[in-house]
């Protein structure tokens, strides 16, 4: 049973904009969300859009979209750290004053030599703190015209140690961090700086990220205690390997989140999986946002990579298809019919039909499909005609198609009324399902044949039953 913090959760995702929103971003924006969501908490959406190169308004937006079908609605944002740069700059100002940064007039050209200097000798390649001002030392000329980059102070000895809730206790050295530039020559702010003031303004308490920062959290946790900054509690999360072990890409299928809907996946399903993938609850596989939000504790994640598995996700959707409520599974279903031609003149209703078929798809792409039949005219093929409605069935066929005229029309009466035929005509069942299914339906492959006459309607089954008899 995890216990609430001692002060209000504040979590963060906080992607960069660079493409669309990924599986990967997808889990840790759920955990973040579903902490907050347990403690009561705050959640808290933050676009990391400094990278001018890369970000795009167009990734934004599909960060956005992705978050809205999902259901993963924040609290406060979205904030945009282009948007921040005041800030930044106001505390960059305050570490130079304070000692905690400072001025390197270093060219790019001269940084890339040091590094080779020391690569040759089998060093670690690192900044070697030319213009890091110390007590006696006597600082380089200040080359002129040339702006320099501001440069954090890192503490020379010492370790950096955090208590990771996925991985344990980490510890980094010092001497294996250089003294990074936390602003540009123009001025503009980097990526680990940003992050820290973020955090801190925004007062982040818990932070679960992919484990691919985890080299950014000493520099990271180095800055804001610099500043003066609370300490987030730190959570690196195992990367999603595709079904051969490898890092999930797209040989693996969709790895962007907003392929799935297209796909006929719902966000129910999409969530339920992602939840399992580095996080358990017992053996429990099937289970709703709200029961996940209860259950959801920092203790059960996993540190090992998990393994995404598309039959897996496939069968989930089809527990939440059936799960779900047939007017909005018909929302839904209803474009993809509409543009594979569907006629609904005189049709039965969508709702009703799609009742009948879920138990049997995984997607809504299948259930838009299966759910065809309903919406043409039947063209049954002409050999498997000649199969199926010989002359040993066709006044079988006659007496149902009679009968059909008074039968009460429910499933049940139906059944009772083809039983009473087939023993009447010494038949079996499929010798009279089958030609009723391919006049009806135009295919052999359907539920069940009470049910899908049911589902037509007796005017429809009587009309088409004409045509041969």
């Amino acid at each position: 049973m995890t216990t609430a913090p001692a002060t209000p959760v504040r979590t963060r995702f906080a992607p960069s904009p660079t493409g669309f929103l990924h599986l990967g971003g997808a889990r840790t924006a759920l955990y973040s969300w579903a902490f907050a969501r347990h403690f009561g908490g705050t959640f808290v959406l933050r676009i990391e859009d400094t990278d001018l190169e890369r970000s795009t308004p167009e990734a934004v937006q599909a960060i956005l979209d992705g978050m809205k079908w999902l259901g993963l609605d924040h609290d406060e944002g979205p904030f945009y750290q282009m948007q921040r740069m005041d800030r930044y700059r106001e505390v960059v100002a305050q570490m130079l004053k304070e000692g905690t940064a400072y001025h390197c007039y270093s060219s790019p050209e001269e940084v890339e030599a040091m590094r080779e200097r020391m690569r040759a000798a089998g060093e670690k390649p690192r900044y070697d703190g030319t213009w890091r001002p110390e007590e006696g030392k006597t600082l380089p000329p200040v080359p002129a015209g040339r702006k320099p980059v501001v440069r954090f102070r890192n503490p020379l000895d010492g370790d950096v140690t955090w208590h990771d809730v996925v991985k344990g206790e980490i510890t980094i050295s010092n001497k294996e961090l250089d003294d990074l530039v936390i602003a540009r020559p123009d001025g503009t702010p980097t990526y680990n700086f940003c992050v820290a003031v973020d955090d801190w303004d925004m007062r982040i308490t818990h932070v679960l990220r992919g484990d691919d920062h985890v080299n950014n959290t000493p520099r990271q946790i180095n800055i804001l205690r610099a500043i003066g900054a609370p300490l987030p509690q730190y959570g690196h999360l195992p990367m999603i390997l595709g079904s051969d072990g490898q890092k999930l890409s797209k040989r693996h299928g969709a790895v962007s989140v907003m392929e799935y809907p297209a796909q006929g996946y719902l966000p129910e399903a999409m969530l339920n999986y992602l939840a399992r993938l580095g996080w358990s609850h017992g053996d429990d596989e099937v289970f709703s946002m709200a029961q996940f939000c209860e259950w959801f504790n920092l203790e059960h994640l996993t540190a090992s990579a998990a393994q995404f598995n598309n039959e897996k996700l496939a069968w989930l959707n089809n527990y939440w298809i059936k799960q779900a409520d047939n007017n909005r599974l018909a929302g839904l279903a209803k474009p993809k019919l509409e543009a594979d031609g569907a006629d609904f003149n005189g049709a039965p209703e969508l709702p009703v039909v799609l009742a009948l078929l879920k138990e049997r798809t995984n997607t809504i792409n299948e259930l838009a499909d299966a759910a065809m039949l309903f919406y043409r005219q039947p063209q049954p093929d002409a050999a498997l005609m000649a199969q199926h409605f010989t002359d040993a069935v066709k006044p079988a066929l006659a007496a149902f198609a009679e009968r059909i005229k008074t039968v009460e029309w429910s499933k049940e009466a139906i059944a009772a009324m083809i039983k009473e035929v087939l023993a009447a005509h010494g038949l079996k069942m499929p010798q009279i399902a089958m030609p009723l299914r391919l006049i009806i339906t135009g295919q052999l492959q359907t539920p069940a044949i009470d049910a899908v006459l049911q589902v037509f309607g007796r005017d429809t089954v009587s009309a088409r039953l004409a045509k041969y008899l």
